[in-house]
């Protein structure tokens, strides 16, 4: 009767955003996990279930070297979000304002009957509340482009770096099988 080789694993779950699955499993399978299944949760996310041999050599350089691409696949993270976030703030608040200022005007016309001065001051009101409004998008996407011109240099060193852990955890593992 032939033997079989008995290889034991440990297992992992991972949730990753849909636009993050392909990264990620680059970075899992560069420290020596396999990708045993890909499934969507309930939250919007997706769940690699991920296996690997118990009994790696370097086990403890390369959980060190996970920890660190984890650490710098979050950074990336982040810096994507910054590019927006400050905009994407000032516009609500600045949407929001020019709202009130075209209800503002509104409420003058609509409240005080028969007068010419609160329908012509109302109908001013509203014009400017909806030029506002016309100029949130625009100044949303100059604060989104400065602040991405900022932070694209940071992305692209981050990266890297992400890029040369990984390749760490790449050698660690073929440094085992040579």
């Amino acid at each position: 009767m032939q033997e079989k080789d008995f290889v034991s694993y440990e297992y992992r779950t991972v949730n990753v955003k849909p636009k993050d699955r392909i990264k990620a499993a680059d970075m899992y399978e560069a420290f020596g996990w396999e990708i045993t299944a890909v499934s969507d949760s309930p939250i919007g996310e997706v769940t690699l279930s991920l296996r690997r041999d118990r009994k790696q050599r370097h086990k403890q350089e390369l959980n060190k070297l996970e920890r660190q691409a984890e650490e710098t696949f979050d950074q990336i993270n982040g810096l994507q979000k910054s590019k927006t976030l400050g905009a994407s703030i000032f516009s609500y608040v600045f949407g929001v304002v020019a709202a009130l200022v075209l209800g503002g005007g509104m409420c003058l016309c609509m409240l005080i009957e028969n007068s010419v001065p609160a329908l012509v001051g109302g109908i001013i009101l509203g014009l400017c509340g909806i030029a506002l409004c016309a100029v949130n998008y625009p100044i949303y996407k100059k604060f989104a482009s400065k602040k991405t011109k900022q932070v694209l240099p940071i992305i692209d060193q981050t990266e890297e770096k992400l890029a040369n852990i990984m390749e760490k955890g790449n050698d660690l593992l073929n440094a085992e099988s040579i």
